[in-house]
Parts: C-alpha cells; sequence; structure tokens
C-alpha cells in the first residue's frame, strides 16, 4: 500500500521505521514544525522528521495542516491509499480524512474507549491500572472516537514508568500497524461503546508536584505516570525523584526519588521510600 505518515515524537518512530521496512510505500512524512528542545533551547527537528530525513522521504511541516492550502494539494494529488497517523499532534481536517481510499489508521496508546486524549500511557500508570495496550483505529471527526479495528495489550510492570512503558508500547504498535494493514480488507471496524469512555487529558505542570498527603501508593503510581517532571520542594529546594522503592514483595531501583545513601529513619518503611 502507499502510505503517508503522520508523526512526532519518538513513541511514533518505531511504526514508521516498521513501514520502511515493509512491503508498503512510504511516499512522504508530514510532521510538527521544528522546536526548541533540551537545555540549550536550540531548534531541532521531532524525531519523526529526524528518521524520516535519515530515510530520504520528502518532509512536510505545517504549523496549521487545515489552513495550509499547498500542503492540503499536495496531500490530496498523492493519492495514497492510507493515512498512517501516531501522535502527529494536529487533529487531521476533514478534507484530510477523506482524502486516502483506505481511510486514516491511527496508532492509539491505550485500550480504547479508555483514556481518549493527549497521554493515555501517563494516566494508566497515574490510576496504578494492572494492564493497558495499544488500539488501531479508523480515524473520524472526534479526538479518539473512531472506530476501533486491532488491540494488543501489555501487563503494566511495578517498576514501570512513562518512558519504559512508552518504549514498549511504540513497538507493540509498530507490530500492530502492520498486522492492521494487512488484515485491513477483511477487517470489521468496532464502533466504540462512549458510554466506558475515559478521557486522558495533557498534562499540567501542577500534575507534576508530589502531593505528600496522598497514600503512599498514590504516590507511587502518580510518580511514575508523570516521570521524568515529578518534584516536590524538601526543605528549601525543588528536587526531581531519583530513588529506591520499598515494597512487602519486592524492593526496585525506581527512577525518580532523591538519590544519596541517606535512609529514611532507622529503616526501610513497608511501603515507602528512601534516599
Amino acid at each position: 500500500m502507499q502510505v503517508v505518515f503522520f508523526g512526532t515524537p519518538s513513541f511514533a518512530v518505531p511504526t514508521l521505521t516498521a513501514l520502511l521496512r515493509s512491503p508498503h510505500q512510504v511516499l512522504g512524512v508530514v510532521t510538527q514544525p521544528d522546536a526548541r528542545r533540551g537545555r540549550g533551547n536550540q531548534l531541532s527537528p521531532s524525531p519523526v522528521k529526524a528518521a524520516a530525513v535519515a530515510a530520504g522521504l520528502p518532509v512536510w511541516q505545517p504549523h496549521r495542516l487545515k489552513k495550509d492550502p499547498e500542503i492540503l494539494a499536495l496531500l490530496a494529488e498523492l493519492a495514497a491509499d492510507v493515512f498512517v497517523v501516531v501522535a502527529y499532534g494536529q487533529i487531521l481536517p476533514p478534507t484530510v480524512l477523506a482524502m486516502p481510499r483506505s481511510g486514516c489508521l491511527n496508532v492509539h496508546g491505550s485500550l480504547l474507549p479508555k483514556y481518549r486524549g493527549a497521554a493515555p500511557i501517563q494516566w494508566s500508570l497515574a490510576n496504578g491500572d494492572a494492564e493497558t495496550g495499544i488500539t488501531t483505529m479508523q480515524m473520524d471527526a472526534g479526538i479518539d472516537t473512531g472506530a476501533m479495528l486491532l488491540k494488543a495489550t501489555t501487563p503494566i510492570l511495578p517498576d514501570d514508568h512513562a518512558d519504559t512503558l512508552g518504549d514498549r508500547l511504540a513497538q507493540i504498535g509498530a507490530d500492530l500497524l502492520l498486522q492492521t494493514l494487512a488484515q485491513l480488507p477483511t477487517l470489521t471496524p468496532i464502533p466504540q461503546n462512549d458510554a466506558e469512555a475515559t478521557y486522558a487529558p495533557p498534562l499540567r505542570k501542577e500534575d507534576w508536584v508530589v502531593d505528600w498527603s496522598q497514600p503512599a501508593m498514590t504516590l507511587h503510581h502518580r510518580v511514575r505516570g508523570f516521570y521524568p517532571n515529578v518534584y516536590s520542594s524538601l526543605r528549601v529546594s525543588a528536587s526531581k525523584f531519583w530513588g529506591r522503592w520499598w515494597h512487602p514483595a519486592r524492593e526496585f531501583r525506581a527512577p525518580w526519588l532523591p538519590s544519596t545513601n541517606k535512609p529514611f529513619g532507622s529503616a526501610p518503611p513497608k511501603v515507602g521510600w528512601d534516599w
């Protein structure tokens, strides 16, 4: 199939890579404009753009896709079979959704209809879920409301955080997208049950602040979900978290608590942290 790929963050790169290694033809990539990133605040390309340029693919970076007539016309002229969308970062207008012969397919980081929205991986961790997964779906005009095609699940491990779980789901998504394309002519789309839908809103700075009045396990889940940006004011300075989590069944190194060798009290608590 002839594919146009839409995506921006590192989560989307494995799916693009899988498409490039498959028999499908990637006609080009649409991604977000270059942005200032990192400590040096340098203007740099998105991870998807970097991968696309390395592969010699055409790259288009509209600031607002629906208001860019030149790129809209170009996409229409490509006459692609399918548009594949993975965490692109802009809503596709109806004119774009109607362009490809086989529609627009989205790789979403949750088991829909749970966690529609921008941050499904983070909120599944923050809410203490035991399992999550990937859903491929047909896109419509809503936000993650389209009919579902295939699903794949994965357990959420006790020491998973947003990066580790995101990396695992990214690879699962890449594999599931290829399965979806292979089975597309015979798949029966399944409408989502809106009554079961939940929303995963974008993260705010307030979500990163540790509220020490919450139960230990609630803190554990939220720190993992909002890693690596979680912080707390300890004494007079704000500290990001890197340390050791103690649990009755398990002890593991958790990348989110202030790390020194100073023990927390005379002995580690049954459930808690030390630094």
